[in-house]
C-alpha cells in the first residue's frame, strides 16, 4: 500500500499517466477516431474494388458490342428487354422465396 501511494505521488509517473489518458481519449488523434477511420477505409476500398470490377466489366461489354455486331442485339435484348415490332416479351423473375 506504501509503494502504491509513493508511486500515485510521483510526478513522472502522474506525467506519463496524463499524457497516456490525453492520447488515448481526447486528442483529435484518439482511439476512437483511428477506429472510425479505418471503418471508413475498409468501407472505401471495398467500394474501390467493386467500382473497378464494374469498370471492367463495362469495358469488356463494350469490346464485345463494338467488334460484333451481332451482340448489339442480344446484348439490347438482354439487358434493356428491347423487342422488335412484331414480338412479345416475357419477362422470368426467379424468386428465392418458397411459399407455402
Amino acid at each position: 500500500m506504501k509503494k502504491l501511494l509513493e508511486l500515485l505521488r510521483n510526478k513522472y509517473f502522474l506525467a506519463i499517466v496524463a499524457f497516456a489518458v490525453w492520447m488515448l481519449f481526447f486528442d483529435k488523434n484518439d482511439m476512437l477516431s483511428q477506429y472510425e477511420y479505418r471503418t471508413a477505409v475498409n468501407k472505401l476500398q471495398q467500394e474501390k474494388d467493386f467500382y473497378t470490377k464494374e469498370t471492367a466489366d463495362v469495358k469488356k461489354d463494350l469490346a464485345e458490342l463494338d467488334s460484333n455486331l451481332n451482340t448489339v442485339e442480344k446484348f439490347a435484348r438482354e439487358k434493356y428487354f428491347m423487342k422488335k415490332d412484331n414480338e412479345d416479351v416475357f419477362v422470368i423473375v426467379k424468386s428465392d422465396t418458397v411459399k407455402n
